[in-house]
């Protein structure tokens, strides 16, 4: 299996999150499973023309939301990324709900604002 990440120069969206956001896809939809190995940084730098420190804020992302996780001299692999997400996703939207509450609105009115922000996320 290879990994084949295709990044566009014209595009709005930098580099670094065009990289993450394939990865992150890929690793969701189990396109690159559970365990794969991922090129280093500067391979992949290299492979896809890019500089090592793109590719490396990638990474960093990536390690952050439970995507991959960094063995140390072993590499870099894909990690069981479901779990993380959907911990990180309930702590979000707990940080959310508190939030509403504490600046007064009703729970129609964080439904709403957060049924905007799902549509302006998804609905691009």
């Amino acid at each position: 299996m290879t990994l084949k990440i295709v990044i566009d120069p014209g595009a709005t969206t930098a580099p670094y999150e065009q990289l993450r956001a394939q990865i992150a896809d890929r690793a969701r939809s189990g396109k690159l499973p559970v365990g794969f190995k991922l090129p280093t940084v500067r391979g992949l730098a290299e492979d896809l023309g890019l500089a090592a420190n793109t590719v490396a804020k990638a990474y960093r992302a990536l390690e952050a939301d439970g995507v991959i996780e960094t063995r140390g001299r072993n590499g870099t692999f894909i990690a069981a990324a479901g779990d993380a997400s959907e911990r990180l996703a309930a702590a979000a939207a707990a940080t959310y709900a508190g939030e509403a509450r504490r600046l007064g609105l009703s729970r129609e009115a964080a439904r709403t604002a957060i049924e905007e922000a799902l549509r302006a996320a998804y609905d691009k």
